[in-house]
């Protein structure tokens, strides 16, 4: 009975963390009405969140799609339909790749950087001062940082699609014999042969990257805000925000393309 004692409250802990997480959300939702009086704080975020981590956003896009064009060049080429490969890296960068390293990278960078400042304000009871002088938390701390991330992840998404296409072509061409344009003139016609102003895979992997930040941001809020214990408590706080952002990021990803390409069609 002690085993299912343990198991039932790691359950309602992981319920108890999830609907924190959601009730976060729903209050800073509802406090956008508030948004213009945060307003210079909310661009500080954004700043914090898109110019700082466009470096290592760029570099890594332009790995992944020097890889992603490397391993399915190598395949194609054995049947010779290696002009096909713009076609194949600029769908998988902006129907997946491009919003899940996005994600990935805010939230090892400014996920856990909000989970470490809010974490440390509420162990050192700067959180309560702002409760006793009846500023809410919510409308104060959070809803910046959730619109600012929500708004940069597309942003950033659309330069690592770009970057990575691109990165791609420098494979395709210096390793596969692929000629640039050949490369261009396949991904370009991918991307708009729906005759649609925007191309399917392009809208549903910026509201993936959408549904990415706004996660991030709320995840890492909740865990700074839930954080106790000093020193060790911030850091645990960190870790918290960082891995469940990760699984919300596979997950939500998941759930996305599911919808979209499966539910509705």
């Amino acid at each position: 009975m002690n085993v299912f004692a343990k198991l039932g409250g790691f359950l309602l802990a992981r319920v108890d963390s999830a609907g924190y997480v959601v009730d976060l959300l729903v209050r800073a939702i509802g406090s956008l009405h508030r948004l213009p009086r945060r307003l210079r704080f909310t661009l500080d975020m954004a700043f914090n969140a898109g110019v700082r981590s466009l470096p290592v956003t760029m570099v890594v896009a332009a790995f992944a799609g020097a890889i992603l064009a490397m391993q399915t060049g190598i395949e194609l080429r054995r049947f010779g339909d290696t002009a096909v490969l713009g076609t194949i890296t600029a769908l998988s960068m902006c129907r997946e790749m491009g919003p899940f390293i996005t994600g990935v990278i805010l939230a090892a960078t400014v996920g856990s950087s909000m989970a470490a400042e809010l974490g440390t304000m509420q162990v050192s009871d700067e959180v309560s001062a702002l409760e006793v002088m009846s500023v809410d938390p919510v409308d104060y701390l959070v809803l910046p940082r959730v619109v600012a991330l929500a708004i940069m992840c597309p942003l950033l998404t659309v330069l690592s699609n770009l970057v990575g296409i691109y990165g791609g072509s420098v494979i395709a061409e210096h390793n596969l014999g692929v000629s640039p344009d050949l490369f261009w003139q396949s991904a370009r016609e991918a991307l708009t042969s729906s005759g649609t102003l925007l191309p399917k895979e392009v809208y549903v992997g910026l509201f993936k990257a959408f549904v990415f930040g706004t996660a991030i941001a709320t995840v890492s809020c909740a865990s700074g805000l839930r954080a106790s214990g000093g020193a060790l408590g911030v850091g645990l706080a960190v870790q918290a925000a960082v891995r469940n952002s990760v699984i919300l990021i596979i997950v939500l990803g998941f759930i996305v393309t599911w919808f979209f390409y499966f539910l509705t069609g």
